[in-house]
């Protein structure tokens, strides 16, 4: 059988991921969890990786959660949380993600293993996100991002879109700094976006999604837009099949005290795309917010209360000096030139 492109980008994304995200030893045991969603070319090629690093891989698939978060622990067997607390790396390609479930929590608590939330069903994806681009510059670039916005804490965000969002807030510290190489036991994410995080009680104004991942991931027939004030105020514009879900979603975020604003992203991951289907992609795509609400999937039983709304082409200022222009990354000028060294692979 001819050997393709796709095969080239996803046996370098498997190794990047494995060798230099994750650093796996020898010896070392690497459960992967899968649903029925994910392709076999991705597992296996996860599995040659992880059996070139002399290390012992475990795949363990079950039927695609209905849910994420804690929401999902009637539909996860217990056999899995056995492994994963067992095991010291863990990646996760299953969507929805089982970060935020009681059996996450307990892995995580037991630690021992190094989580990978990566949530990707797609094997040409994952090599986007792990191949096409040079990892050690990706992380460069993710590093650097992460060392300027922690210095600017108390800065005033603004940020826009083209369908009318406007908002501003006032940027909080950062609150996972992450590990250039995943050695520590916790959780671990794909590089190639950064989250901003507000300081609660500031966020104002108007927000309007184009796509929404609240009990399942999807692009909107219809925008919806969101009204803040400290807390979310209300919604409109929402299509029919969108409105219930959001909702229920909204209701089980704001825990009967009202839905915070917890975060907000800036991706910068040139060899991302916008899918509609793989949000873990598509929320690293050029221009891309991803603004969370509710509790964060970081924290105990977040994960049900976490939805995500999604703006395109974002246009993003701090104390008023530009960072983003309609997706295009214009500063801090110590920037630019990592994000130009982020060139795409054939």
């Amino acid at each position: 059988m001819a050997f393709t492109q796709l095969d080239r980008g996803l046996s370098r994304a498997a190794r990047a991921l494995v060798h230099e995200h994750f650093d796996v030893q020898p010896d070392e045991e690497v459960l992967i969890s899968a649903d029925g969603r994910t392709e076999s070319a991705l597992i296996d090629a996860l599995v040659a990786a992880v059996l070139a690093a002399g290390a012992q891989p475990m795949v363990m698939s079950i039927p695609a959660l209905p849910y994420q978060g804690t929401l999902a622990d009637p539909f996860v067997p217990a056999a899995l949380g056995a492994a994963a607390a067992a095991s010291d790396v863990w990646l996760d390609l299953c969507f929805p993600y089982l970060a935020g479930s009681t059996l996450h929590d307990r892995a995580m608590q037991a630690g021992r293993t190094r989580y990978a939330l990566l949530a990707s069903a797609g094997a040409a994806s994952f090599a986007r996100l792990y191949g096409s681009v040079d990892f050690a510059a990706l992380m460069d670039c993710q590093c650097a991002w992460v060392d300027y916005l922690d210095a600017r804490a108390g800065a005033t965000v603004r940020f826009t879109c083209p369908s009318g969002s406007d908002v501003r807030f006032t940027l909080d510290k950062i609150k996972l700094k992450r590990e250039r190489v995943a050695r520590s036991p916790g959780m671990h994410t794909v590089p190639g976006a950064q989250s901003l995080y507000p300081v609660l009680s500031s966020v104002t104004g108007r927000i309007v999604l184009h796509a929404l991942f609240d009990e399942h991931y999807r692009p909107l027939r219809r925008p919806i837009t969101l009204a803040v004030d400290g807390r979310l105020e209300g919604f409109e514009g929402a299509a029919a099949e969108d409105r219930p879900c959001l909702e229920r979603a909204l209701r089980r975020a704001g825990g009967g005290e009202g839905v915070r604003l917890i975060h907000f992203t800036l991706a910068f991951h040139p060899g991302a795309r916008n899918t509609g289907r793989h949000f873990i992609e598509d929320i690293r795509s050029l221009g891309t917010n991803a603004i969370g609400m509710g509790l964060p999937w970081w924290e105990q039983g977040g994960g049900e209360n976490h939805p995500d709304g999604i703006v395109f082409d974002q246009s993003l200022w701090l104390d008023g000096e530009p960072v983003l222009e309609a997706g295009r990354i214009v500063g801090p000028p110590g920037l630019v030139p990592l994000i130009e060294r982020l060139e795409l692979r054939g």
